[in-house]
């Protein structure tokens, strides 16, 4: 049987259309226990006991448990564990958590899959006796309760006249909604809220800690602290009318009563001040802004504040000690910034937070005080009885509410990560915080894989151009497995019209498309995740090591799939001709880059390798050339690599990454690719081309680098990238080598980050990459570790023929949506990056103590934030104020005769601090210039140290060749550190 649907909806036109939908019924859907004599099961349907054993002491008969649609989005970490059983998930509840959380949403069809935990999934909504109409006036959310009450006493009614078993099964309904729980039980249904059921469960140790804490309705919080958010409507109508701003929240590393929001229409970020600018905002959530008139905007606080605090209660005292460091500022001044408060919460952003319990100072007490491993996220108050037990491990708490009368967000215990301080729990930290997709591959996933012994099909092989009998080598890191990129070079007979002589060079790119075919488990895996990540002991990767480090990785003396880019190319290194094609090929040598140079600088080598290298590295620094005259920045990151141990993993010493004019080889050749690939796909594909931009950092983010750099005598001119990189040039002081690149560092934090976007919603200015000065680009030379590369090969494939497309390549929404995961995962993956550097450089100051070179990074009220260039790490070096007088317009710090600014060079004593164990860090002390009373006066002599120029993909790709694996090296044993 079936009935009908019928709505009216508006048209972008303003029409009004009816639209009649026909919905099927059926009376064969199967309930899905055993204790039914009456519906056909086969024995892999019948999902439920039949017989089910009762946990809870409210009810001492056996039951199946019926959720309502908050009791999953709320306590979904309740759900997931093996306590409990026997659960019915409605259809309704399905669809309703799909629409409003597609993450707790994958999380319950995990549980439903598990054949142990006995979900049982009933389509009520297509069943005749459980499908219930909306009635006319009725709100959806309250149809829903009534089809969710409706399957509930079915499945009552069924069970009693159906069951085969003389004590037949009964139904309770888990509800936390009030109305819902009285309507229920007028109807005879027998329910329970969820704090009910889980607090009278025995056998569950730990289970009670897991419950979701309810939500404080905004208008009913007592004693409040928090003015009150608005309203979804008022913040429409705000956004609307132009009173109100929405931006993204993202909090101070150095400062946590401070924040700020990019909004449109402002060329720099809005600045939110103070417990109430902030207004329980956290770390990524979508904010409501309202903006202060300009005479009451600030500059930022040049204080470096921690909540340290032991449990300050519910009070806002530290708003006093802010405010009283940030005035109102003459608006002649640069550094002042639109400033303003947070009104309303369009979106949070919550999820699992990884840190420790602080300990309490009252002994069995059960509230407790959270410290998030990432300090943009402030504290949390959660219930536990395990704090004994918890009081020695990372945990993960998940946040559920933050009422206006409490100073810290509320949360719950999930679970417990390892000791503190154990390596592996440490690592799962890193990747957990930064939301790094790292389980294990699905079977579903390796499904999709070819068996181990494949080799190329010679039907592939006919297809393709097969350039086995070319001289391609390959240029990496030392113990690189993941191998992406090839080259080959050859001289062309005869010369050009000009009189030049002409080469062949070929890129040749490893096809990961061939195995990752659209819409598979693995395809999908690999989107999700979007990028390998590289920690400093271990990579993640984003397709199967079998691809990954086997079958598509281009190793020497093996025959390959690739994807190969090859230009007509003169001895000017001006491109002739660009033509691209599937082929395959036979590297004839995978080496590194020191082997490379070794190779091209032995004069007594004729042989067809370095032949080829030598055409490669004389036509790479003329295109470097060009680039570098046409604007192309060279900026610079504070990067390192850890010799590890053997066995252990341990990190044993630090040391500085070697670069050679190989290093540079490949990338220039890398960068052409993709910007060839960049013009063929914008040709082809104008609206959905894959690409990659840098936008121009506004003259605003320059405003305290120039200020810095003026104060070392140096006037930049940034009005134009070529300017910019002219003035960094010249920017050199003898007798300082690093000074230039410090200041090469420092103009990386000037910039904007670069992103991925789709080329029909930018418009052809805007495609412009900042940091490279070119017009277009993209990433096509690394689809084994980024997805980006992955569609773009599609894309280049659909382009010549190779392969065909598909509708998702060409669907402009998906691919917006696909872009903003790509830019949040590759942040993500430089953010765990860093934090893994940070981890061990902390192990390997356990028992470490040095005396080493920093460089004043910007100076504050309290503090010289400063760089270790041995470690690549930064932090601050506190300053006590009865000593130092603050200059707040010259950003200096005086002690006496003793003047501290900017790109100022100081000796420094490094220890491991482990007084707080949730934010262990690396003490800092002044060494020279010696202060009396204040510098440290040890007897440990300073190390030697070397530091060189380095690069990071925060920046633009002015080295997009590196590879992040290169930061891994184990001498003892590389292959097995790169497991």
């Amino acid at each position: 049987m079936w009935t009908t649907k019928t709505f009216l909806t508006k048209t972008k036109r303003g029409n009004i259309i009816k639209i009649v939908r026909e919905h099927y019924l059926r009376d064969d859907l199967l309930c899905g226990s055993a204790a039914c004599n009456t519906c056909p099961h086969r024995d892999d349907e019948l999902v439920l006991d039949s017989d089910p054993e009762s946990i809870c002491a409210l009810f001492d008969y056996p039951h199946y448990l019926i959720l309502d649609t908050n009791v999953v989005l709320h306590q979904i970490d309740v759900l997931e564990e093996d306590a409990l059983k026997n659960v019915i998930i409605l259809q309704t509840v399905l669809e309703e958590v799909k629409h409003q959380n597609t993450a707790v949403f994958q999380r319950l069809l995990e549980v439903i899959g598990n054949k142990k935990r006995k979900f049982f999934s009933f389509v009520n909504e297509h069943h005749k006796d459980t499908y219930v109409e909306r009635n006319p006036g009725e709100k959806p959310n309250d149809r829903n309760d009534r089809a969710i009450r409706r399957a509930s006493a079915w499945y009552e009614s069924h069970l009693s006249i159906n069951s085969a078993v003389g004590k037949f099964p009964k139904i309770v309904l888990l509800t936390d909604d009030e109305i819902n729980r009285k309507l229920a039980q007028e109807e005879g249904i027998v329910c329970c809220t969820v704090k009910d059921y889980v607090e009278n469960i025995t056998s569950a140790i730990g289970l009670v800690d897991k419950l979701s804490k309810n939500v404080i309705p905004e208008t009913c919080a007592k004693d409040a602290l928090y003015p009150a958010h608005l309203t979804p409507a008022q913040i429409h109508a705000g956004v609307r009318n132009g009173k109100l701003h929405q931006g993204t929240f993202r909090a101070s590393r150095y400062n946590y009563l401070e924040g700020t929001a990019v909004v449109n229409g402002y060329e720099k970020p809005i600045l939110l001040q103070g417990h109430i600018g902030i207004n329980r905002a956290v770390d990524g959530d979508s904010v409501a802004i309202e903006i202060f008139p300009e005479e009451e905007w600030r500059r930022p606080s040049d204080i470096v504040l921690e909540d340290k605090a032991d449990d300050p209660g519910d009070l806002l005292e530290e708003e006093a000690e802010l405010l009283k460091t940030v005035k109102p500022v003459d608006k002649s001044d640069d550094e002042i910034t639109p400033t303003g408060k947070v009104v309303g919460i369009i979106r949070r952003k919550w999820r699992q937070y990884c840190g420790v319990l602080m300990p309490s100072t009252f002994p069995g007490a059960t509230r407790h005080l959270f410290t998030p491993a990432e300090k943009c996220i402030p504290r949390v108050r959660l219930e536990t009885r395990q704090s004994h037990v918890l009081a020695s491990q990372r945990i993960l708490v998940a946040l559920d509410s933050w009422p206006r009368n409490s100073r810290y967000p509320l949360g719950h215990f999930v679970r417990a990560l390892g000791p503190i301080g154990d390596k592996d729990a440490e690592n799962e930290v890193i990747l957990l915080e930064h939301d790094v997709p790292h389980a294990r591959f699905s079977e579903a996933v390796l499904a999709c894989l070819p068996p181990d012994d494949w080799t190329i099909p010679e039907e592939e092989i006919k297809k393709r151009v097969d350039l086995r009998s070319e001289c391609i080598c390959s240029v990496d890191p030392p113990g690189c497995t993941d191998i992406d990129d090839a080259l080959h070079a050859k001289p062309i007979p005869g010369q050009t019209a000009d009189g030049l002589d002409k080469y062949e060079v070929g890129v040749h790119i490893a096809d990961v498309t061939y195995f990752v075919r659209p819409n598979t488990a693995l395809d999908k895996e690999a989107a999700s995740r979007s990028t390998t990540v590289y920690l400093v002991d271990r990579r993640i990767d984003m397709v199967p090591e079998l691809l990954s480090s086997n079958l598509c990785s281009l190793r020497g003396g093996e025959e390959r799939l690739a994807f190969s880019c090859v230009w007509e190319i003169d001895e000017n290194a001006n491109v002739l001709s660009t033509k691209f094609h599937k082929s395959v090929i036979k590297s004839a040598s995978a080496m590194t880059y020191e082997e490379a140079q070794i190779a091209i600088d032995d004069k007594s080598r004729k042989d067809k390798i370095v032949s080829s290298l030598r055409i490669l590295n004389a036509l790479a620094k003329k295109l470097k050339k060009k680039r570098l005259d046409n604007g192309a920045l060279l900026l610079a990151s504070p990067e390192i690599r850890f010799q590890v141990d053997s066995e252990t993993h341990d990190p044993v010493e630090v040391e500085a990454k070697k670069i050679m004019d190989t290093n540079s080889m490949v990338e220039e050749f890398m960068l052409l690719a993709n910007i060839s690939v960049a013009q063929q796909l914008a040709a082809d594909f104008p609206q959905c081309a894959l690409l990659r931009r840098h936008p121009a950092p506004p003259p605003a983010n320059f405003a305290s680098f120039l200020k810095a750099a003026k104060q070392q005598g140096f006037e930049l001119d940034v009005s134009t990238n070529k300017s910019f990189s002219a003035s960094l040039d010249k920017a050199v002081i003898p007798g300082r080598p690093f000074f230039n690149t410090l200041l090469r560092i420092m103009a990386t934090r000037c910039m904007q980050q670069a992103q991925y976007f789709s080329s029909g919603t930018k418009s052809f200015e805007e495609y412009y990459h900042y940091g490279l000065a070119c017009p277009i680009y993209t990433h096509f030379t690394s689809p084994i570790r980024r997805y980006a590369d992955v569609i773009v090969h599609r894309l280049l494939a659909a382009c010549t023929g190779s392969d065909a497309t598909h509708a998702e390549l060409l669907d402009t929404r998906a691919a917006a949506a696909l872009c903003d995961n790509l830019n949040y995962r590759h942040r993500q993956a430089q953010y765990a990056g860093r934090a893994s550097v940070a981890l061990n450089t902390h192990i390997l100051f356990n028992e470490r103590v040095e005396i080493d070179s920093a460089v004043v990074l910007s100076v504050k009220r309290n503090a010289l934030q400063v760089l270790i260039p041995k470690y690549g790490l930064e932090g601050p070096l506190y300053l006590p104020s009865d000593k130092f007088n603050y200059n707040e317009e010259e950003h200096t710090q005086t002690c006496d005769d003793v003047v501290l600014k900017t790109f100022d060079e100081l000796t420094v004593r490094l220890s491991l601090d482990s007084t707080n164990l949730q934010h262990r860090k690396l003490a800092i002390q002044l060494v020279k210039p010696h202060i009396p009373g204040f510098s440290y006066e040890g007897q440990e002599q300073a190390e030697t140290m070397e530091v060189i120029e380095i690069d990071d993909d925060d920046v633009p790709e002015v080295k997009d060749a590196k590879k992040r694996k290169e930061k891994t090296v184990n001498k003892g044993n590389k292959k097995k550190s790169r497991k």
